[in-house]
C-alpha cells in the first residue's frame, strides 16, 4: 500500500531536518519505495501495515532520531488523491488554498474555529468529503485571526495542514 506521512512542524521553529534524513529514518524503520516531496515533510513510501501501526512506529521513530516530540498524519494514496481532487475552490493567483489532514474530526474543530475568527477580504472555509480546506489572501496566511489559531501549541498533535499546489506534487510522487 502506498502512503503519505505529513509531519507537523518541519523545517519552522527551530525543528531543522534534512529531507534525506528524514526519509533514512523511514526506511530504517522498514519502509519502502521512500521518497519526500519538498521540504516541509511530506514522505511518501510503501508499507503493508495499516495507517494507524504506521503512524505510532514513525513517530516514536522520528523522535527516537532526531531528539523531538514528532506528530505525523499517514493518508493511502487515495486518501490523498481525494483531497486534491476535493478541493473545492477555484484556482486563483491573489489566494492560497489550503487543505487539512487530522485526527478524525478535526475538521468540524477548525471549522467551529474558522467561524468565531476575525475574515480577511475573500478569506473563506469549507468542509468537503470530510477534509477542510481554508482559501485566504496571499500575505495573509500567518497574520490572519485564523492562521493565529493554527500555530496553538495545544493543537499541535491534531492536524497539518498543506497548501493545495503540495497535494497536487505529492499525488506525482504515487
Amino acid at each position: 500500500m502506498r502512503y503519505c506521512a505529513f509531519l507537523r512542524g518541519v523545517n519552522v521553529k527551530g525543528t531543522n531536518m534534512k529531507m534525506e534524513d528524514v526519509c533514512k529514518v523511514f526506511r530504517n524503520a522498514g519502509m519502502t519505495g521512500v521518497v519526500s516531496v519538498l521540504a516541509s515533510g511530506n514522505i511518501v513510501f510503501s508499507s503493508g501495515n495499516d495507517a494507524e501501526k504506521l503512524r505510532a512506529m514513525l513517530e516514536k521513530a522520528m523522535s527516537d532520531h532526531f531528539s523531538y516530540e514528532a506528530f505525523l498524519f499517514i493518508r493511502s494514496q487515495e486518501e490523498t488523491e481525494n483531497i486534491l481532487r476535493g478541493n473545492p475552490f477555484e484556482k486563483n493567483e491573489n489566494l492560497h488554498t489550503y487543505a487539512f489532514v487530522g485526527s478524525p474530526g478535526i475538521e468540524e474543530m477548525l471549522m467551529t474555529e474558522f467561524e468565531k475568527a476575525a475574515k480577511e477580504p475573500e478569506e473563506q472555509a469549507v468542509i468537503a468529503g470530510g477534509n477542510f480546506y481554508w482559501q485566504v489572501p496571499k500575505g495573509s496566511t500567518l497574520g490572519s485571526s485564523f492562521g493565529k489559531v493554527l500555530g496553538k501549541k495545544n493543537l499541535k498533535d491534531q492536524f497539518t495542514s498543506r497548501n493545495i499546489n503540495t497535494f497536487e506534487k505529492i499525488t506525482g510522487k504515487f
